[in-house]
């Protein structure tokens, strides 16, 4: 199983590159089997998750073909036949009031539920509670449903947009993509439509940390700022300096010296949860008490007790994580949880006296394109232990 060994107390310099969302990526490969064109993304990330889904179209009777370096992370996808059109229970279950609103039919039996409906039909949605996945999942089937949806208290998240984006660009009526509320006129069919998919916010926060972090100065490119609003006000109420470049580069420069900040994660474009574990990694390094409120998830403190390993004061109390900074870290052999706890103990990592070792970086690989490389070529000393993508593990994709 691959390791990621880091030795700190590099500043990173130079120019580091983001990848595209795969949170973007995911869903708009789902979407490709709306229509029996052919789908071609751009700008797709070479991720663990990617892949994953990858087999889970094939294995319904898609062609898919992936395509990166001289391809430019091309994916094209081509859903004529699909032999076997199963989806996942976890997905299905948490639809099934809304599309039986919409006029399908479902029953469950021998643990499966099947959705049956001649063509659905246009409902008035309102979600209990903001949810990302929910609103895309709906948004796609309200395109080619017959007549008018309406979608109430929405994800306005930048990959719902991507998404809205591509299904425009097939032939799909929305309005309202990135507010609370969309309106989608059914059409009768999509056809194959090329796009490109938006640059990853949360590498580029990630990376924008690991600058400020390591006291660095850093042009974070190929990102897009507006995305960025939440982090970067939160960073610079932390000390860091931060200036924008261009539409699409963002530098960071930090003297190490950082300043305790409160964050509260919230729905876009409040403070990301994706964020949370980066950023509970830098508040160690401040002067002062930081709170750390998670909103959106529970359980979403598992990097805590590793980056205590590491020598960081943290105590938690229900939701809310306080961190006493100025913590000198040491190295430790340190376990990665999940894809944002495993970023915070490499953001940690860069900063500990002496080499760490983190285990099971595999998580990383779920979300974080060749991180090592990126962050190596900027002055890192990092190195990976065993090959990308050799893990068997065949984790289902999640956010």
């Amino acid at each position: 199983m691959d390791k990621f060994v880091i030795r700190g107390g590099n500043p990173l310099l130079g120019t580091i590159r983001v990848s595209g969302a795969k949170n973007s990526a995911l869903p708009c490969m789902a979407a490709a089997i709306l229509t029996e064109d052919e789908v071609t993304l751009e700008n797709v990330p070479q991720v663990r998750d990617i892949e994953t889904e990858r087999r889970l179209l094939v294995a319904m009777g898609a062609e898919v073909e992936l395509g990166y370096g001289r391809a430019q992370h091309r994916t094209k996808i081509s859903c004529r036949t699909l032999s076997d059109p199963e989806a996942k229970y976890e997905i299905v279950k948490t639809m099934r009031a809304s599309l039986e609103k919409m006029g399908a039919v479902i029953t469950q039996e021998h643990g499966y539920l099947e959705a049956r409906a001649e063509r659905l039909k246009g409902a008035h949605l309102v979600f209990d509670k903001i949810t990302v996945t929910g609103t895309e999942d709906l948004l796609m089937a309200a395109v080619l449903a017959e007549g008018e949806t309406l979608m109430e208290n929405c994800a306005r998240e930048p990959e719902v947009v991507d998404l809205a984006s591509l299904l425009t660009a097939m032939g799909a009526k929305i309005q309202g993509a990135g507010t609370s509320t969309m309106r989608v006129t059914g059409v009768t069919r999509l056809h194959g439509a090329r796009y490109r998919i938006s640059p990853d916010r949360i590498e580029a926060g990630t990376f924008l940390i690991a600058g400020a972090i390591t006291g660095g100065d850093l042009i974070v490119a190929n990102c897009n700022p507006t995305h960025l609003g939440a982090v970067i006000t939160k960073l610079q109420e932390a000390g860091v300096r931060i200036d924008q470049l261009g539409p699409d580069s963002v530098r960071v420069r930090s003297d190490g010296r950082l300043r305790a900040a409160d964050i509260s994660t919230e729905e876009y474009p409040g403070f990301p949860t994706d964020m949370q574990a980066q950023y509970m990694a830098l508040a160690t390094q401040a002067e002062g008490v930081s709170q750390v409120k998670e909103n959106i998830f529970e359980n979403r403190f598992m990097h805590v007790q590793e980056l205590v390993r590491m020598g960081a004061n943290i105590k938690v109390d229900g939701n809310t994580a306080t961190v006493r900074g100025a913590a000198k870290l040491s190295s430790a052999a340190v376990m990665c949880s999940d894809l944002r706890a495993s970023a915070s103990l490499v953001l940690a990592a860069l900063v500990a006296d002496g080499e760490s070792i983190l285990d099971r970086v595999y998580h990383m690989d779920r979300g974080y394109e060749r991180i090592e490389e990126k962050l190596r070529a900027v002055g890192a000393q990092i190195r990976r232990l065993g090959n990308i993508f050799a893990s068997k593990d065949e984790e289902l994709i999640s956010r």
